[in-house]
């Protein structure tokens, strides 16, 4: 794993790259982090993905925000920490900033000799799972696999709204919803599923028996068979797309 710095509009953007073992070149796939950081559990997703054999770009996409410790879940349940999270992190690492940021994520893997040539994938968590999901219809030209993790908000009366991009969408979409998830509820998966299915989207939203956050080890909601699961799917998706 290599820390490098990329160049965005707005600064220097901390990242994580995963090469596999062997000779390149290989598909990538850009993985969006959930809302508690760049830490190791966010960390071990990365590295597990490269071991499938990707290249992995996991960004951090709180880096307006300045350097930070390593963060737990326990920043959604104490109203303090969950306060400076919202205002300090949450209020910069908009879809609009993000989507901004990943035309130079994109840019500078299109440059890596080491990565094939031609679309790449997206994947992302809770409040990554957004960010894949606008990423795909953001830039179509560049994304044709996205997956979505225990995502939330996929479909509001928001402006910037994922399901409203679904007309722009190109890439196959795998979305995963938590059983018990007021942040992506029934009502919500409707409304996804008949904007995908309107726009032609090849797409697949599958419910899991498991908490919003189930993926990452370090929840208090991980659930070890989801979790696998997860890791199942997303690959599954990749290389179906990327890799046949």
């Amino acid at each position: 794993m290599d820390r490098i710095e990329i160049q965005t509009r707005d600064g220097r953007c901390p990242s994580h790259v995963y090469r596999p073992t062997g000779d390149g070149p290989w598909p990538a796939i850009l993985v969006f982090m959930d809302g508690v950081g760049i830490r190791p559990a966010m960390l071990e997703v990365g590295e597990r993905i490269a071991k499938h054999g990707y290249f992995v770009l996991l960004p951090d996409l709180f880096y307006r925000s300045g350097p930070y410790a390593p963060m737990d879940h326990t920043v959604f349940a104490d109203p303090e920490k969950r306060k400076v999270l919202m205002e300090k992190f949450f209020a910069f690492a908009t879809p609009a900033n993000v989507m901004s940021d990943t035309r130079a994520l994109l840019d500078w893997l299109a440059a890596q000799p080491d990565v094939k040539k031609g679309g790449i994938g997206t994947t992302g968590y809770c409040m990554g799972g957004l960010m894949s999901l606008t990423a795909a219809g953001t830039y179509p030209d560049r994304v044709v696999a996205c997956a979505s993790y225990h995502p939330g908000r996929l479909a509001t009366d928001a402006p910037d709204s994922p399901h409203l991009l679904a007309p722009a969408i190109r890439a196959r979409v795998y979305v995963a919803q938590a059983s018990e998830d007021p942040s992506f509820p029934d009502d919500m998966k409707v409304r996804l599923d008949e904007a995908l299915t309107k726009a032609g989207v090849e797409h697949e939203i599958e419910k899991y028996p498991a908490k919003h956050g189930w993926v990452l080890p370090d929840a208090p909601v991980y659930d070890a068979a989801a979790a696998e699961r997860h890791y199942e799917t997303l690959f599954a998706l990749m290389d179906a797309v990327l890799k046949g």
